[in-house]
């Protein structure tokens, strides 16, 4: 699973890594230990335009068809993609709203003993910015009063870097497929050939601080290795 990511870019980086460009009103700033039901930039395909564009918008998917998010009864922060065709709550999403979620790496944890658990932060190789898949949807109120843009991340299989720490892993979209993956295509399939593991290769794992655990905490200090650190 995903339930934790973090993002250290700012907006100048963002929009150079996605070629995109940001509005002066549009205000990114670092997050270290990003939650879910918070807002969060987000890259979509613009439908008039076809240009890629940031919207901000909360994690945790709403479906339209929710009177009350309350009691929707399920956690829609993440989106298996082996079920993104057969459940009726990502079908049209996978289908119709694709999305990129802009971030640095994750968080994972690993089971050390009957009541602890060490956190380790993943990211890639190179220290690039990456994008995650995902899926968004518009939910509106039943007096229509409310409008909000809510997103989800899709897991696949673990590599052989998560695997020891966790058996799913959020998919990791290579640049090269961003636009594939943002293109509305009606007439198309969904390009379910990119959920798929990302190269263990490509990316580096270290243990950092149980403080990461505490969503109150946020700051560049949760990155940092602690001393027992090893790395794949």
């Amino acid at each position: 699973m995903c339930g934790r990511y973090y993002r250290r870019s700012d907006k100048q980086r963002i929009s150079e890594a996605f070629r995109i460009g940001v509005p002066p009103s549009f205000e990114i700033l670092p997050d270290y230990n990003v939650a879910p039901a918070t807002m969060q930039p987000v890259i979509v395909e613009d439908r008039d335009s076809g240009e890629r564009t940031l919207r901000a918008m909360q994690w945790g998917l709403i479906p339209t068809w929710c009177d009350d998010p309350k009691k929707l009864g399920v956690s829609t922060i993440n989106a298996k993609a082996e079920s993104l065709t057969s459940k009726p709550i990502w079908r049209v999403p996978f289908s119709k709203r694709r999305c990129l979620v802009p971030a640095d790496g994750f968080y994972e944890w690993e089971k050390t003993g009957a009541k602890s658990k060490q956190p380790w932060a993943f990211a890639l190789e190179s220290g690039e910015p990456l994008a995650f898949a995902g899926l968004w949807e518009r939910w509106k109120s039943p007096d229509r009063k409310t409008e909000l843009d809510t997103f989800s991340i899709i897991t696949t299989e673990a590599n052989e870097l998560t695997a020891p720490m966790h058996d799913r892993m959020p998919v990791i979209l290579m640049p090269r497929d961003y636009e594939r993956w943002l293109r509305r295509d009606d007439q198309g399939q969904p390009p379910i050939d990119l959920l798929r593991p990302f190269d263990a290769a490509l990316m580096q794992a270290w243990r950092v601080d149980a403080a990461v655990g505490n969503v109150r905490n946020n700051s560049p200090e949760l990155l940092e290795p602690v001393p027992s650190q090893t790395l794949f």
